[in-house]
């Protein structure tokens, strides 16, 4: 089964070494609104998650996909563009994902 939005929202932000404070600035959320998000007690608008997927600097496709409103094969392509456009990551990353 599928990580939940918000857990997987979480995990990002954990990845990308930002407080909950920190993204919900960058993404223009309160932080109470952003932490009701992640423990999944909201589902935010498509413009609330392309901000959070711009203060994460993930796809904002990826978020739509995960919240049920991109189905899988769009999904599934952006995944792999995103691994493949990933600064951050090595080629044995890359490969891996």
């Amino acid at each position: 089964m599928a990580e939940p939005l918000g857990e997987f929202i979480r995990v990002q932000r954990g990845l990308a070494q930002l407080s909950l404070r920190q993204l919900s600035e960058l993404a223009d959320v309160s932080n109470a609104y952003l932490s009701q998000v992640e423990r999944g007690l909201y589902e935010p608008s498509a413009q609330v998650l392309k901000g959070i997927a711009e203060g994460l600097q993930i796809s904002a496709e990826e978020l739509y996909a995960r919240a049920g409103l991109l189905d899988e094969e769009v999904r599934r392509t952006s995944v792999e563009e995103a691994v493949r456009l990933d600064g951050r990551l090595t080629p044995d990353q890359k490969d891996a994902l």
